[in-house]
């Protein structure tokens, strides 16, 4: 019985059409960079700040007028 149940949802991910079986196959490196970082910012955050500062700094210093 146990290999009945496991075959149930490869035959529902048949069945249900080529696009919705694609979507899972896809890459999507923008949303899993962006999560490894909120994790990275709460796990470390004094890092994280350190990091945003520093940034903040170059950019003010080499994107200033005069």
């Amino acid at each position: 019985m146990a290999s009945s149940t496991q075959s149930k949802p490869m035959e529902r991910q048949g069945n249900q059409g080529g696009q919705q079986g694609q979507r899972h196959d896809e890459l999507q490196p923008v949303k899993d960079m962006l999560s490894y970082l909120r994790e990275y910012a709460v796990e470390n955050p004094e890092v994280a700040a350190l990091t945003c500062f520093g940034i903040g700094f170059v950019m003010g210093w080499k994107l200033k007028i005069w």
